[in-house]
């Protein structure tokens, strides 16, 4: 790959140090096969992260967490994210975690791309690499390429890479949006919200399902022929809205909006149901051209949480896209409280305008 005129297309790679080589060695050979030739900036630092533009570059972060799961330079540099929510504006990233442990890289992973996406940075679909102590996690992989594990994990990174250097959101005049809901419109905070942001978007054309009415039965495990067989289809073994109503709809949408009051720190039952239900779909499909959006709202606090969820679930599961800034976050407890909740108008209006930036051309 070589870079544009504007070096805009050099791949920065944000590595945080680490002081003990034998913990980053594995990484170092993920990282040289995954970039290839392609130009890049290595930042190890807080220090050299602050004094670089990181606005509208292609991102790789690569950490080495060993066996503790924790990378203090990482800590520094996420600070510094945290704080500045405008340093990756208009980025596109993606994530190499590489562990001497069985965990730790999936919830640092989810916690890096949600700090990282609120600081602008977007996010293409299935956008971490991860590789544990034992690479068990590649077994599936390596027998589908018929190479070892550490090849499967090194075919993953650059298959990254590829998708972060060549990544181009999907714009249309009047984006078709899904909206996904179970609330109850007369109480419902997080609705109330939606509606909100909703007015401000007269380009788009919405189809608006709620998963409150009819049962909506969760995932029940089936073989991956049997969930491939009714993926065919378009159908699940179960049936019922998410398929009769929901599928078709994911099929035909460019975003999903998930609008989520959050309850006890995670999803409510009925949209965890339809996540575990979308596998049905994605043995078939893949949805790297849809953008997912979030409204959470929480009655006290934890809606960073149930956002990671989401990009959990949606994102490095089921390849969404992940446009930067993707989630508002608020907090009301009383019913429709929010719509009392100083400066929320403007807040909303921001968030439209985020998505607008993200949808239509």
């Amino acid at each position: 790959m070589k870079a544009k005129a504007d070096g805009r297309r050099e791949l920065v790679i944000i590595n945080p140090f680490c002081p003990e080589e034998s913990k980053t060695e594995r990484l170092e050979k993920i990282v040289k096969y995954s970039v290839g030739d392609c130009p890049c900036e290595v930042l190890t630092t807080v220090e050299a992260v602050e004094k670089t533009d990181l606005r509208n570059r292609r991102i790789l972060f690569t950490i080495s967490l060993g066996q503790s799961g924790i990378n203090l330079s990482w800590y520094e540099i996420m600070k510094y994210l945290r704080l500045n929510r405008d340093a990756l504006d208009g980025a596109v990233g993606g994530v190499i975690l590489d562990g001497n442990s069985e965990i730790f890289t999936k919830s640092t992973g989810r916690s890096l791309v949600f700090t990282a996406n609120r600081a602008g940075c977007t996010f293409p679909g299935r956008p971490l690499v991860e590789g544990t102590r034992t690479l068990k996690n590649y077994n599936i992989q390596a027998n589908n390429l018929h190479i070892d594990n550490i090849g499967a994990y090194m075919e993953a990174g650059r298959s990254l890479v590829e998708n972060i250097m060549n990544y181009e959101p999907h714009k249309k005049e009047h984006p078709n949006v899904l909206v996904l809901h179970a609330g109850n419109d007369r109480v419902s905070n997080s609705l109330a919200l939606w509606k909100m942001i909703r007015k401000q978007l007269p380009e788009c054309v919405f189809n608006e399902i709620s998963l409150r009415n009819g049962q909506v039965t969760d995932c029940r495990g089936c073989s991956y022929e049997t969930c491939r067989h009714f993926g065919e289809e378009g159908s699940c073994f179960y049936g019922g809205p998410i398929t009769e109503q929901v599928y078709p709809a994911i099929l035909a949408c460019d975003a999903l909006v998930m609008v989520c009051p959050n309850y006890n720190d995670a999803l409510g039952a009925n949209l965890t149901a339809f996540v575990n239900r979308l596998t049905a779909l994605f043995t078939t499909h893949r949805f790297y051209d849809k953008s997912i959006f979030a409204v959470i709202v929480s009655g006290y606090s934890g809606g960073d949480i149930v956002a990671e969820q989401i990009i959990s679930g949606l994102n490095m599961n089921k390849t969404f896209a992940l446009p930067g800034k993707f989630v508002i976050l608020e907090t009301a407890n009383d019913p429709r409280a929010i719509l009392e909740s100083d400066g929320i108008e403007k807040r909303a209006e921001t968030f439209a305008l985020n998505m607008r930036h993200a949808l239509i051309e």
